[in-house]
């Protein structure tokens, strides 16, 4: 499946289209902050992002603003613990585009910009890595 293309304000203020990244591997994982499964997953793929070739791979952390009790608290969170670029979604917009059901949720995005695999809240973090290792 086509992965759907959106467009989304980063928590430093710019705007990530996901079009410029279309030929690269791209990881999108939805979160929000008061999740403990999000705490446990983020540090894992922070570690993992830190130690890849960033030419071939874009990970991206979305934050699912509709469903913070606070918005502000989700960038509070992104702020302190993400060096990822981290985006703010409209809402559910994009986690709702792209079929999430829980949190988090992690989409790999093939170079050909085709959904790869999508992982729910119950995803062994090393089985992604294992998918965008056969991608590289």
């Amino acid at each position: 499946m086509q992965a759907p293309h959106f467009e989304l304000p980063a928590i430093d203020g710019s705007h990530y289209h996901l079009e410029q990244d279309l030929g690269k591997i791209i990881v999108l994982t939805f979160w929000a902050s008061w999740c403990p499964d999000c705490s446990r997953d983020l540090p894992k793929k922070e570690h993992f992002s830190q130690s890849l070739n960033r030419e071939d791979l874009k990970m991206l952390t979305i934050n699912v603003a509709g469903r913070e009790g606070n918005p502000e608290e989700g960038v509070a969170f992104a702020y302190k613990f993400l060096t990822q670029p981290t985006l703010i979604d409209r809402g559910t917009e994009v986690f709702d585009l792209y079929q999430a059901t829980s949190l988090p949720t992690t989409v790999v995005i093939n170079k050909q910009g085709q959904i790869e695999a999508k992982f729910g809240d119950k995803a062994d973090v090393m089985e992604i890595m294992k998918t965008i290792g056969t991608l590289l």
